[in-house]
């Protein structure tokens, strides 16, 4: 994960109106129904976490953004939400979750030599027969291709006012994609988030869950368990301890 990727207090305000709750968000709710306590690891914003509180639930939000989880904590509801600033390294081994949840490509920003360390932390402090659940982009389905500056470019009013943004495409090397997203601002300032994304295979993340200690693994194509296909263009995994 990326260290405060969205640092411009405007682009954190902007990001709920880009990620509304959708079938992503129902989907990770209706996995935490009979749960105890719940963890949102990547939690960004903090729209999904504040949405899996209910009563007799403890939930936990981790995010490595500082901006993030300052504007997480100044939502309505943020109280009943336990927040963390770090990434897995901050998640203690309690043994006692019930379900681990991660949304919006978050396990895309862990890099290599950091995803089985954070999925073995996840599986420390998620009780035995606890679930991970979390999506991520299909690498055969190439997505990138498609990160131009050509093929992305767009204006639009936001409330901080007229934005212009792209993408620019800067390096595919092995399932790595670095790429450049600049928003322009009224007053012409770019703000461009350097973005890396770890493009995994169904079987290279399989082979990672089981290194860390999930020995059960279900990928789906979907919200809705639509089988995957080589065209699928998103992964939806499951995981038990």
């Amino acid at each position: 994960m990326g260290v405060d990727a969205y640092g411009d207090e405007r682009l954190v305000e902007l990001y709920d109106l880009d990620n509304p709750d959708g079938e992503d968000h129902a989907y990770y709710r209706a996995l935490a129904v009979g749960t105890r306590k719940v963890l949102d690891f990547g939690c960004g914003t903090g729209l999904l976490t504040r949405s899996l509180v209910a009563p007799g639930r403890v939930v936990v939000g981790v995010d490595p953004s500082p901006t993030m989880l300052g504007y997480a904590r100044r939502r309505p509801g943020a109280d009943a939400v336990r927040w963390i600033d770090g990434d897995y390294r901050a998640i203690e081994p309690s043994g006692d979750l019930d379900l681990v949840v991660s949304s919006g490509n978050t396990m895309m920003h862990v890099s290599d030599a950091d995803h089985v360390p954070a999925l073995s932390a996840l599986a420390g402090a998620l009780r035995s027969g606890g679930t991970i659940a979390f999506e991520t982009r299909n690498p055969a389905a190439r997505a990138w291709e498609q990160w131009t500056r050509e093929a992305t470019y767009g204006e639009r009013d936001t409330p901080i006012g007229r934005l212009r943004e792209w993408i620019d495409l800067i390096e595919v090397a092995d399932g790595r994609v670095t790429f450049d997203a600049h928003n322009v601002f009224p007053d012409g300032r770019d703000a461009v988030c350097r973005n890396v994304l770890h493009f995994r295979t169904p079987t290279e993340i399989t082979i990672a869950l089981h290194h860390a200690g999930f020995p059960t693994v279900t990928i789906n194509a979907g919200w809705h368990s639509e089988p995957l296909t080589n065209e699928s263009r998103l992964l939806v995994v499951r995981a038990w301890k």
